[in-house]
């Protein structure tokens, strides 16, 4: 299990960490999400080593990680961090030695990757002249090329196109079925929500939710219901004229609604009726997207 403990760091005046604790355990995909300037690419930063921390500790397998323990590590950088003029295969093959792999095994490694990612046909290109989304490609080959016990990746998705998306995800399941603790930081909650069963909130350098998805769902106190009359010329105006139901996000042909207490699905259901032909009506789970506003907003 991969495990921080207490990390904190400042930079200045700023406070980038503040007691960051949370794990991620072997096999599994954890999402790690939250605004902009929130902290995860510093504490990514520290886990690799690049940073150090003010306070607190990494642990992997319950020892501290050091120097030896990290060249196990795959990190993948969200800025590039590839070498601009060097061709993708000699690239991987050197990055592959750096992390201790004979030349035989670095440059087997090498090829697999970039047949595994999709691009074998440009492993004898130059880095530079890449799409950005074929060098995404190439960057989380190099995350890889070594078999890291551990995957820490800083929006992994950033620039890809769907299929991209696709093969980066199969990718990423198979290491986590494979027993590797993948991290990774994305924007695209939808992404996080479809492939990880656990998720790290963080804001403003401190952890403001963690754990399953599932279980951060049925913490949320509100009640939401999808419902949807068809051929109203306004279609929501006959929500506003229940009591105690908001609207939280309005569709074409209705809206998802809140309900306060006391309020039962009935009345809403027999509004809806009264309004015209009832399409949908349903309970709906909160998103991982409306679990992080909240978080965030408190």
């Amino acid at each position: 299990m991969l495990e921080l403990q207490g990390l904190s760091r400042r930079f200045g005046d700023v406070v980038a960490l503040d007691d960051v604790s949370f794990s991620v355990p072997e096999g599994r995909m954890v999402g790690f999400v939250g605004p902009n300037g929130a902290g995860k690419t510093t504490a990514m930063r520290i886990m690799l080593g690049v940073l150090t921390q003010d306070a607190g500790d990494v642990r992997w397998r319950g020892g501290r990680v050091d120097a030896e323990i990290r060249r196990r590590f795959g990190y993948m950088p969200e800025e590039r961090g590839l070498y601009p003029k060097m061709r993708v295969l000699d690239q991987l093959v050197y990055l592959a030695r750096l992390h201790g792999l004979e030349r035989q095994d670095a440059t087997a490694q090498a090829k697999r990757m970039v047949e595994l990612l999709g691009v074998p046909d440009r492993m004898r290109d130059r880095t530079e002249a890449l799409s950005l989304g074929n060098q995404q490609r190439v960057q989380l080959a190099a995350a890889l090329v070594h078999r890291p016990e551990v995957l820490i990746l800083d929006e992994p998705f950033s620039g890809l196109d769907p299929v991209g998306v696709d093969v980066l995800s199969g990718v990423l399941r198979e290491q986590a079925e494979g027993g590797v603790p993948v991290l990774f930081s994305s924007h695209q909650l939808d992404l996080v929500e479809r492939l990880c069963e656990s998720v790290v909130l963080i804001n403003h350098g401190r952890v403001v939710a963690d754990g399953r998805i599932a279980d951060l769902r049925a913490a949320d106190p509100r009640r939401l219901l999808r419902v949807e009359v068809a051929d109203r010329a306004e279609p929501n105006g006959w929500i506003g004229a229940i009591d105690g139901v908001r609207v939280v996000e309005p569709l074409p042909d209705g809206a998802i609604v809140e309900l306060d207490e006391g309020v039962s699905e009935t009345a809403v259901l027999d509004a809806a009726r009264a309004a015209g032909r009832v399409r949908h009506f349903s309970v709906v789970q909160p998103s991982l997207s409306e679990i992080f506003r909240r978080a965030v907003a408190r």
